[in-house]
């Protein structure tokens, strides 16, 4: 994901800028002049980075108005929150938790959703209110409905929605049950990262509806999937139309327990088993990489322990403690020590993945694919009839 803006561009370079881009098509200038990003910023903010998912030490309006401008209209995610709000001071905290999403990323889901007039949407994740205000400009303030799980963040949107003077439906509650006051639904955008479309979605969309979201993989990786649901709401399926990096549904956060839970007391290597590989570990990072191994190595997780000179260990997890991996990577090797213990082969079940995805080309987003029922879903590549390998 590319963006930035130049110093004191503002709003019309803004949006010359997502113009230029493909990002914002004419059909949502309007919006975006009538419903303006500042509106939905807070006086505190960490601007975030373009071209990765680090963050900017923080910014007051009161302070510093000039930066903070410029923040607010460079396409750039602002953090508004960090540890669910648990997070005290001006640091950088833990986990961002809360944000206005990076305008490429909002408009793009926007141009994905193709809302049409009449439409009634349900967003899963309000944030600041800025895509619910978006889309109640568009279609409406009775057609769009807006789901947010932390009261704080839900009651601060509606302090903002007011002053742009729109009056979309505000609900405080957990996003997987979606609203069924307001189904059904034409179309179901999600400001949150996936790793599992819950039920209830499905169950709230009309039959031909899209679903709009971000769907990632335990492992890691993310992209944008834009599912359609089938004529009899039983199900839905869908290409991605690219990668993105949104803060995960808090109640599809997954635990990651750490190293001592595997090694139960004893030294690395303890009872793993040491092998060699070619495969270098360095391979196997990248997003796109990362989202095909997530696919095919479900139930797993990956940390990095790193040393001088470029060298690290690649520590691979299994979510339920029984499985790990290392791969020591070190610079100008042409092999590397692999050691791996429990009843799944981590490395062997990532490195089978990574090769998977090699062998046809290292295909990016978009030409995956999604099946949702109510039971789960099916990850494919280019047609339905094409599942990715599952592994574990």
């Amino acid at each position: 994901m590319s963006g930035g803006t130049p110093e004191g561009a503002g709003p019309a370079g803004l949006a010359s800028a997502l113009l230029a881009s493909g990002a914002l098509g004419s059909e949502w200038l309007g919006s975006f002049h009538a419903v303006p990003r500042e509106l939905f910023v807070p006086e505190r903010i960490w601007p975030g980075i373009a071209d990765g998912t680090g963050q900017d030490p923080v910014v007051y309006r009161s302070v510093d108005a000039g930066a903070w401008w410029r923040a607010v209209y460079s396409d750039i995610p602002l953090t508004t929150q960090w540890d669910d709000g648990e997070h005290e001071g001006d640091g950088l905290g833990t986990t961002p938790s809360s944000s206005n999403s990076m305008p490429t990323m909002v408009f793009s889901m926007l141009r994905d959703l193709d809302v049409r007039p009449g439409d009634r949407v349900l967003e899963i994740g309000t944030g600041t209110g800025w895509n619910a205000g978006l889309l109640a400009h568009r279609l409406g303030d009775r057609n769009v409905v807006t789901v947010e799980y932390d009261p704080d963040v839900a009651r601060g949107a509606r302090e903002n929605l007011l002053r742009a003077g729109l009056h979309p439906e505000v609900i405080e509650g957990d996003g997987r049950s979606g609203w069924a006051g307001g189904a059904p639904y034409d179309r179901v955008i999600a400001t949150c990262s996936l790793v599992g479309i819950p039920p209830a979605w499905l169950e709230q969309t009309a039959p031909g509806g899209v679903i709009v979201a971000p769907f990632g993989t335990e492992y890691g990786g993310e992209g944008i999937v834009r599912l359609t649901v089938d004529a009899d709401g039983a199900g839905a399926s869908g290409r991605f139309t690219g990668g993105s990096a949104f803060m995960r549904l808090r109640q599809q956060r997954t635990d990651r327990p750490l190293v001592d839970a595997y090694l139960n007391g004893r030294e690395w290597p303890a009872d793993g088993v040491r092998s060699v590989t070619t495969l270098a570990p360095p391979e196997t990072g990248g997003w796109s990489a990362l989202f095909a191994i997530g696919l095919g190595v479900p139930g797993a997780f990956w940390r990095a322990e790193r040393y001088a000179d470029g060298a690290y260990t690649l520590w691979l997890y299994s979510g339920d403690t029984l499985s790990w991996a290392t791969a020591d990577y070190v610079r100008g090797r042409t092999s590397f020590e692999v050691v791996q213990s429990g009843p799944r082969q981590l490395w062997d079940e990532v490195a089978a993945a990574w090769q998977w995805w090699d062998d046809r080309g290292r295909p990016g987003f978009d030409r995956f694919g999604l099946t949702v029922t109510p039971s789960g879903h099916t990850a494919w590549l280019d047609e339905a009839g094409n599942p990715v390998p599952v592994r574990s």
